[in-house]
């Protein structure tokens, strides 16, 4: 990692944090890279049962829950993404088609009559009714963007906060940067560029030619990212005030944000030492906090 913010026209690689979601299969259930099972899929006790509802959590992507509308609907593996086109979604224009950001995480009904084309329209007509309204709107004009752009800010903000209380925070600074014309440098844009969730971004990583790479690539990705919930939405227009460009995520429950490169390069360190610890003694790595790992330009 360098000494310093660089000019625009070198786009190197400040590295802000990742906040990597591993999603593990277990037992039924995802885990996220926070350590915190949450169901993917509500079933009933007899284990051949079919599931009475489909629970999609906060952040997952749009290919993760095709994947879960086909095991919930018991289907081939690709049917629910292969039947975009027959379910005639109600996206926005700029989303050109694709729905990332708008199947709305929330618990759906499955019934007899549950097809993929019924479960995607429910969940972009959630989304629809929840971003559509009044103060989201409002909020998106508030900071001249339209609610399409938000929602890629949610998204981000929902990799990248450790905490809800985060949010606010981790927003402000996607702003900050925007405004002085600093590329995002995220690690959670370079996940979704990549098809992976990990918590190490190498150099190389960070030089791949996609429009996802918000290290290389200017202003913000073409879509979001994941499919954010209402707290992150909720940050994404009301961003906490403050002057923050860096933030990394020390250990559990420690987020620090700042406007200093130096300090953030000490929190940068610091990060690092806790995560050599919990590599060499009894704690495992994947449950350390997500972090900055530095890079050379």
């Amino acid at each position: 990692m360098q000494t310093n913010t660089p000019p625009r026209s070198t786009r190197s690689t400040i590295r802000l944090t990742r906040r990597g979601r591993i999603a593990l299969i277990a037992a039924g259930a995802v885990v996220a890279g926070t350590a915190v099972a949450v169901p993917l899929l509500t079933t009933d006790e007899e284990e051949d049962a079919r599931p009475k509802s489909l629970v999609i959590p906060e952040g997952r992507r749009a290919a993760q829950i095709y994947e879960a509308v086909d095991k919930a609907l018991d289907l081939p593996a690709g049917t629910t993404g292969k039947s975009l086109d027959k379910a005639r979604l109600k996206l926005p224009v700029d989303a050109e088609g694709n729905p990332e950001g708008y199947l709305f995480p929330a618990t759906y009904p499955l019934d007899d009559k549950a097809t993929p084309e019924k479960l995607l329209t429910a969940m972009v007509d959630a989304a629809n009714r929840e971003f559509n309204g009044a103060p989201v709107a409002a909020g998106a004009e508030r900071n001249a963007m339209n609610v399409y752009q938000a929602v890629t800010i949610a998204s981000i903000v929902q990799a990248e906060a450790a905490t809800e209380a985060d949010m606010g925070k981790v927003a402000r600074v996607v702003f900050n940067r925007l405004e002085r014309g600093m590329p995002l440098q995220m690690d959670s844009t370079l996940n979704y560029a990549l098809n992976r969730s990990t918590l190490d971004t190498t150099e190389d990583d960070t030089k791949i030619d996609s429009p996802y790479n918000s290290y290389q690539r200017m202003g913000l990705p073409p879509t979001p990212i994941a499919n954010p919930g209402g707290a992150a939405m909720r940050a994404a227009i009301n961003p906490t005030p403050g002057d923050w460009l860096y933030f990394v995520t020390v250990k559990p429950g420690d987020t620090r944000f700042t406007a200093d490169y130096r300090e953030h390069q000490r929190n940068v360190a610091e990060f690092n030492e806790h995560r050599r610890e919990a590599s060499s003694g009894s704690a495992s790595p994947r449950t350390s906090a997500p972090g900055t790992t530095p890079t050379k330009t």
